[in-house]
Order: structure tokens, then sequence, then C-alpha cells
């Protein structure tokens, strides 16, 4: 199975979140991707034929001039304004580096990279009306739900404190059929 064709073509056969990423699109935000959870979920509520709630809408963009937590609420309100029903989160990745104390990301790529586990540190987004997926570490842990750390996660023992916890908090296992976290 091609799984970057099967996620384009997942996503391209819902139309909320066709329209979610239009909306993140018309801000015009450099390096802007959707991400993390909403896309993880999305694929694994497809696999499983369930739909669970959207807890937020993971939207990150990379801008080293203004890396203020106001800009990220603005542009939060402003995609509110477009999609009100929708919990939106914005993060700018050129200040994510600071909350694990790694060094600073030099993209939106770079900080897909540093997620804590590998099928969450999946993005995508619209280019020209043409989807582009972004997946530092490929599609298959997304697709197999297969969970383990990011390098950064796996490699450094603080960095892994916080994969454990927060694997063990999310309980995926109880949610989708045949998840398996590596622990």
């Amino acid at each position: 199975m091609n799984y970057e064709q099967e996620l384009k073509k997942i996503i391209s056969s819902d139309d909320v979140f066709l329209s979610v990423l239009q909306a993140v699109d018309g801000l015009e935000l450099p390096d802007a991707w959707v991400c993390a959870g909403y896309l993880r979920n999305k694929i694994w509520d497809v696999l499983d034929d369930i739909s669970t709630v959207v807890n937020d809408i993971d939207v990150i963009y990379f801008d080293e001039e203004d890396t203020s937590i106001v800009i990220e609420k603005r542009l939060e309100a402003q995609l509110k304004a477009v999609l009100p029903a929708l919990p939106w989160s914005v993060k700018n990745q050129a200040r994510m580096h600071e909350k694990n104390g790694l060094p600073p990301y030099y993209s939106s790529f770079d900080g897909v990279a540093n997620f804590p586990e590998t099928p969450t540190a999946v993005a995508i987004r619209l280019i020209n009306n043409e989807l582009e997926v972004m997946a530092p570490y490929g599609l298959s842990d997304l697709f197999c739900k297969y969970v383990r750390p990011t390098p950064n996660f796996a490699e450094t023992r603080d960095l892994y404190a916080v994969y454990h916890e927060r694997v063990s908090q999310k309980s995926w296992e109880e949610i989708w059929s045949d998840v398996i976290v590596e622990k």
C-alpha cells in the first residue's frame, strides 16, 4: 500500500478536514501545517470505521520574527472566525523547542520531527490546491497503529519519561483496535 496516497485519499474525501486545510492556507503563514493528533486520529478513525471527538486541531507554522504567544492566540481567533465550531490550537515552531529543552528548530519539519511519538509526527497542508504530506519518520507507524518514541524522545531519559507518561495517559489502545504502544 502506498501510505501517502492513502492518506491523501482519506483527507480529500473529508469535507471538514479540507475546510480546515483551506482555513489554515488562507492565513498565509510561513511553513504552516495541520498535524499531530487531529491527523493521526482521523487516520485511525477511518481504519477502525469509528468517529472520535476532536480535542483540538493542531496548526503549526514557523516564524522566527515573532514568537509571542499573543500572535498564536490571535491566529486561533482568526481561524475560529472562519470555522467557529472547531477547537483550534496554533503553535509557532520557532519557540516550541523550549518546551522540551532542545536546541532551536529551523523549520516546521524540525518541530514535527521532535514530536514525542512517530504516528503523531505527521503533518499535511494545501499548496496550490494540492495536498502535501510531511512525515519525518514515514507513514508506516501511523497506518500500522504502532506507537514508538521519536529519536530524541527515545534517546534522552527526561524526554523518554515525557513520552511514557503521555502514552500512558492517552490510552489509545482502549479507543482504537490493534494499537501497539512501545513502552
